[in-house]
């Protein structure tokens, strides 16, 4: 049973490759730090000084965002809800989308501002709405850090305004952008919009791929003196996703050259391959003793694995199950593994689980099963 499905998937797989260049080194960048992920597979591509502490600047925006996000998710706030500005959000330096101080500015006109324009008085605003007091807001920005496993991330404000201990490191932020992208695929479209006029002011993303690539879909920008200029972003391209952060470049042009350059290369030499979805059945191996002689079995969740195009011929998939299983068995148990291998290394590894329940099957059936048992043994 194993053998043919292992069969089975590298035929697949051969149907689909095609000549691929061999893989290069990854671009040579000045970036202080900075990471390249597959979003499908959280596996990293590139990395250098990728786990380091440093201050973020506005790309602590993200953070805001996804509380906002989560808030209208749960029903707590939503996009129509009115916002009063406070003296504090109106009296914020850096750049701003230039509310008034006691307006009333809607929910969705203030994440336009923070995202679109990067406004400081935006985000403060939203911080203050969502959790009745900056402070209060900025426990939970580090409470759903600590849930997300940003190991190397502290916030002292909303903002990203320079702090002592205000600090993220790039895989931080990669794991956050690409949460706010997979938990809330409608909402983040605000992150590819291009322009936002607010009060008769018309400003542009600062996010410059948006301009160059059709398939980069948002991301934020940030820079102060001590973070340099630094930005977080997102591309999904032939049906890959990608996520680059690069952080402490020289220039508002570097950054962007330099996240380019490492999406440019994530989606040049490298690809996502869908191994099998979850739920899906795998094969139907024989149950001794059950109420019937087989039970389909699968994986819980989809597998993908990233692989350089260039090797994709050597990825082999294999199903390894127990060849005397014995009944009762409930949905859910494992009851093997699926592995995968590229080459001579095993690059992912999942257990295989019963996809429906089968209970002890009659005396009889015990009886004549257990005979086969022994018989085969």
């Amino acid at each position: 049973m194993s053998g043919l499905l292992a069969a089975t998937l590298l035929s697949l797989t051969a149907t689909a490759t095609h000549a691929a260049l061999p893989t290069p080194g990854a671009p040579d960048l000045s970036a202080r730090s900075y990471v390249l992920l597959d979003y499908a597979t959280e596996q990293v591509i590139v990395e250098r000084d990728a786990d380091r502490p440093v201050p973020p600047a506005s790309i602590t925006k993200l953070m805001t965002a996804y509380l906002t996000f989560q808030a209208i998710k749960s029903g707590d706030i939503s996009l129509d809800d009115t916002v009063t500005v406070s003296e504090k959000a109106w009296r914020m330096g850096g750049s701003r989308m230039f509310i008034e101080v006691g307006k009333q500015v809607t929910v969705d006109e203030l994440l336009q501002g923070m995202i679109v324009q990067s406004g400081n008085d935006a985000a403060t605003a939203l911080a203050e709405y969502i959790g009745g007091n900056e402070s209060s807001f900025v426990a939970q920005m580090n409470a759903t850090a600590e849930r997300l496993g940003m190991d190397e991330t502290h916030f002292e404000n909303p903002t990203g305004w320079p702090a002592d201990g205000h600090v993220m490191s790039a895989r931080d932020i990669a794991t956050l952008l690409s949460q706010l992208i997979h938990e809330f695929p409608d909402l983040y479209k605000v992150f590819r919009q291009k322009s936002y006029t607010y009060a008769g002011i018309k400003q542009y993303n600062r996010e410059k791929l948006l301009f160059r690539n059709e398939w980069v879909d948002g991301g934020k920008t940030g820079h102060t003196e001590a973070a340099g200029y630094c930005l977080a972003t997102s591309g999904a391209r032939d049906g890959m996703r990608l996520v680059a952060v690069v952080l402490g470049t020289e220039s508002d042009e570097a950054r962007n050259n330099q996240a380019e350059a490492l999406l440019n290369y994530g989606f040049r030499f490298f690809e996502t391959v869908e191994v099998r979805n979850g739920g899906e059945t795998l094969a139907t191996p024989r149950v001794y003793k059950g109420e019937s002689d087989q039970t389909p079995v699968g994986l819980r969740q989809d597998l993908s694995v990233l692989v350089p195009k260039s090797r994709r011929d050597e990825l082999a998939v294999s199903l390894q199950l127990d060849p005397a299983l014995e009944a009762p068995v409930n949905k859910g148990d494992a009851l093997g593994q699926l592995v995968v291998r590229l080459g001579d290394e095993t690059i992912a590894q999942r257990p295989v689980v019963a996809l429906a329940d089968n209970p002890e099957g009659g005396i009889v059936k015990q009886v004549t099963d257990s005979f086969w048992l022994w018989w085969e043994e």
